[in-house]
């Protein structure tokens, strides 16, 4: 069975208008950028892109290090992307996992591990791979004092 998702724009004005998305529980404004010409006022098209690279990412790391049990007390990603017409689409995610006290070194080690798990499960990750993106994960695990 297909994995579906059903979303509606509703655009308002020239291409210096706006629109609102809305796609189940996700409801935000878009707009063409500035840069081409647009009012800039919603997100873009390459934010959408990386938001769903992000966010993918993000959910299925949560998963596994959930899964392994592993004592998190924190997690935050940060995610930057460039394209351009030599290098095509890059983007990097830097994963940060905070860890409570009482983390050993087994599972430091597991969590860092997981970065990898992660970028190699996620899906949206997995279809830009296969559109020739390049995606770099730079995670870091810290251990609450």
């Amino acid at each position: 069975m297909a994995d579906t998702a059903n979303l509606k724009i509703v655009w308002n004005g020239d291409s210096k208008g706006n629109g609102s998305l809305k796609a189940g529980n996700l409801e935000t404004n878009v707009a063409i950028p500035e840069s081409l010409g647009g009012s800039g006022e919603g997100a873009g098209p390459k934010e959408l892109l990386i938001s769903s690279a992000a966010s993918c990412f993000t959910l299925t790391l949560v998963a596994m290090l959930e899964a392994r049990k592993l004592p998190v007390s924190g997690l935050t990603v940060d995610s930057e992307s460039s394209l351009s017409k030599e290098e095509g689409l890059k983007i990097t995610h830097y994963p940060h996992i905070t860890m409570s006290a009482e983390a050993t070194e087994e599972q430091v080690q597991a969590a860092q591990r997981t970065f990898v798990s992660a970028d190699k499960a996620c899906a949206v990750g997995n279809l830009l791979k296969a559109a020739n993106a390049q995606i770099d994960i730079e995670g870091k695990v810290t251990v609450q004092n």
